[in-house]
């Protein structure tokens, strides 16, 4: 049975084939979604005046579509959002999973997982759809939060610029495991493996001011 479209991998094109480590390429929703939804910041690539240009940046997804938001005078958001086919761009994440310690200075590597997203960004007009991206943005960093704190007002809204990017030509990218010494250095007394790293969350501080009878929301002492 063909897998649904919500669940088929993504399609390879000529951008989204590696040059080097093709086996460790995938084209997996799931895991796509996955890398991305567990990152907190993106790196949004473009050219601006014939160079290029890498911001990071937060960003949120929404089904098979992600928004970066800014300032309404940030060049990027200005030129997703002039007539035109709008802004090509390039967007990445990465999570290091371990630190690779090989016998040898040269098969030292990391375990992570990536994501590359390749397409064209346009401008949110919808009114709707930018508080769904806004909403996004926010539960993205913290799930639950968006309906736990006041919404954007008028004011903020004509201030802020909302862009979206469809998940069309996209890849992920993973490395796991341990080191690739050569068999000639096996036997050599240096210690090799993997340091394996994690994100950690500390306890929860209160900002200035903050009235005492106002309790630490369970969204943020479950993590």
């Amino acid at each position: 049975m063909a897998d649904s479209p919500a669940t088929a991998p993504y399609a390879s094109t000529d951008r989204t084939v590696p040059a080097r480590y093709r086996d460790r390429t995938s084209y997996d929703r799931a895991l796509v979604h996955g890398i991305l939804d567990e990152a907190y910041v993106c790196h949004l690539g473009f050219v601006r005046d014939g160079a290029p240009v890498v911001l990071p940046t937060l960003f949120g997804r929404v089904g098979e579509r992600l928004y970066i938001h800014g300032s309404t005078g940030s060049r990027p958001l200005r030129a997703a959002g002039q007539a035109g086919p709008g802004l090509e761009v390039c967007l990445t994440v990465t999570h290091v999973d371990g630190l690779v310690l090989a016998r040898s200075a040269m098969h030292h590597s990391i375990n992570f997982r990536s994501v590359v997203v390749h397409g064209t960004a346009h401008e949110v007009t919808d009114p709707q759809e930018r508080l769904t991206a806004l909403d996004a943005l926010v539960d993205h960093v913290v799930p639950g939060r968006s309906s736990d704190t006041r919404p954007p007002n008028a004011k903020e809204l004509a201030a802020t610029a909302v862009i979206s990017l469809d998940l069309n030509e996209v890849s992920a990218k993973v490395r796991a495991g341990g080191p690739n010494d050569d068999a000639e250095d096996l036997g050599l007394p240096y210690w090799a493996g993997v340091l394996p790293l994690a994100p950690a969350y500390g306890a929860p501080v209160p900002a200035d001011g903050l009235d005492p009878a106002v309790a630490v929301p369970g969204y943020l002492t479950a993590r």
